[in-house]
């Protein structure tokens, strides 16, 4: 491995180091590190396996297993047992963890849950918004460079506060593990009480969620509603084909962190913040945005020490040292401020002097980390925000998994005859403008007459 000091390649905007004014949110979007998915590209190679679930069910299934997964689970659907026999195997430390983060997520996500809202426009006339779950969701659990129990409470628990009755677990077969998902989603499943865990995974998992089929002992798996949860590239394609069919969270992308930082900020916890997130995937991405060199100096060093002496060196180094990272230098937080709105961070810390301040002028982040005490890695696991958030810069326009995730807003219209007749000619005249005299008939139709030609 190369020396970690020179991983990050930087970008300068202070004055003196650019041209002109500072750059506007449309430069910006273009000058900041960004991991690059053709998502399109790996559509075109998802395709014939949806097509392959779609026609031939768990018989594809169970191929693609065999192929991708190296095993042929013995069913789709794990067992109930086994789901049990996972959660009383479990170290007792990660069960009383399990059990801090599923406690903690209840009492954010509790808090989510919208009421009902009756608003009267006229005398007689009402109009409700009725908040009603997804029936039946599929909620994904990745298992590729790691296993993610943390991924099932923080998919599962919104869904159960919103009321969703129908909750499926799909998690990629281990061949370690004889064909069934990793022991521990087994066991986060049941520690939340689903009882319904299919063991596949990529994107035959997304097919045969929204699709449906029968096990090879000839149980019924029913189709979902809507799909969540992060994946891969190849889940994220599959969730794009299919959206439509079924609902879709988002299209999530590899994992990133942005920090804004001043000279207050401690460069052993930034560097390990940065490495934290770095240690998903190769593709991370990690961004470190300061009005400080010397800070960006200092956090340097520190990736040199860290790096070398943690587990997964080789991935960190990877992600840290691709075109997806880097240090951006600025003149004021102000301009700092301006490049993560711009760079819109899947997860973005604010390490600052007066940091809760900076953090509430924040525009554009899936979730905002305040202060020194407030790393990524708490939000991961138990802080009882979620994790499953936007990335690739959707943070601009979306919002992370929560309770309204699973909410369908319906609007309920309850008019009088005397409500309607008081704007019965309003009706006439919107529909007459808009040539669809039919409109203005199906209200006038109800008091005998006839709308105008």
């Amino acid at each position: 491995m190369s020396d970690a000091s020179s991983l990050l390649s930087r970008i300068d905007l202070r004055p003196g180091h650019r041209d002109g004014d500072f750059p506007g949110p449309a430069a910006l979007r273009g000058m900041v590190p960004r991991a690059a998915v053709d998502i399109d590209a790996v559509v075109e190679r998802v395709t014939p396996v949806i097509d392959a679930v779609r026609e031939r069910g768990v018989d594809a299934v169970m191929a693609y297993a065999e192929q991708f997964d190296r095993v042929r689970p013995e069913s789709v659907r794990v067992p109930g047992p086994a789901l049990r026999e996972a959660l009383d195997a479990v170290d007792p430390d990660v069960r009383a963890a399990l059990e801090t983060s599923i406690a903690r997520a209840r009492t954010v996500h509790a808090d989510q849950r919208r009421t009902d809202t009756t608003t009267q426009v006229v005398p007689g006339g009402t109009v409700t918004e009725r908040w009603v779950p997804v029936s039946r969701v599929g909620l994904y659990a990745p298992g590729g460079l790691a296993v993610y129990p943390s991924s099932v409470v923080m998919n599962v628990v919104p869904a159960q506060e919103a009321g969703v009755e129908g909750l499926v677990v799909c998690s990629p077969p281990q061949a370690e593990f004889g064909g069934r998902p990793h022991p521990l989603i087994l066991a986060a499943a049941a520690l939340l009480g689903v009882d319904e865990v299919w063991a596949v995974g990529g994107a035959q998992a997304v097919a045969l969620l929204a699709y449906g089929g029968v096990d090879t002992d000839g149980t019924p798996l029913e189709p979902v509603d809507m799909v969540t949860g992060p994946g891969n590239v190849y889940v994220t394609a599959a969730k794009r084909v299919l959206r439509g069919r079924i609902g879709i969270d988002s299209e999530a992308g590899t994992t990133e962190i942005a920090v804004l930082a001043d000279h207050t900020a401690d460069p052993v916890h930034v560097a390990a913040d940065l490495i934290s997130q770095a240690e998903h995937d190769p593709a991370a991405a990690s961004v470190l945005v300061t009005t400080s060199p010397e800070l960006a100096d200092a956090v340097d060093a520190e990736l040199a020490t860290q790096v070398a002496t943690t587990k997964h060196t080789e991935r960190i180094a990877t992600a840290l040292g691709g075109p997806q990272s880097g240090v951006i230098l600025v003149a004021t937080v102000d301009d700092g401020l301006r490049v993560v709105d711009a760079y819109a961070a899947e997860h973005l810390e604010i390490q600052t002097d007066d940091a809760r301040d900076v953090a509430a002028r924040v525009r554009s982040a899936g979730a905002v980390f305040v202060g020194p005490h407030s790393p990524v890695s708490l939000g991961d696991y138990c802080a009882g925000s979620n994790h499953v958030l936007p990335t690739g810069g959707c943070a601009r326009h979306s919002s992370g998994l929560s309770v309204q995730t699973f909410l369908r807003g319906i609007h309920v219209v309850d008019y009088s005859a005397e409500a309607l007749a008081e704007v019965a000619d309003r009706v006439v005249a919107l529909a007459d403008a808009e040539d669809l005299p039919a409109h203005g008939q199906a209200v006038t139709a109800r008091f005998g007459t006839r709308a105008p030609r």
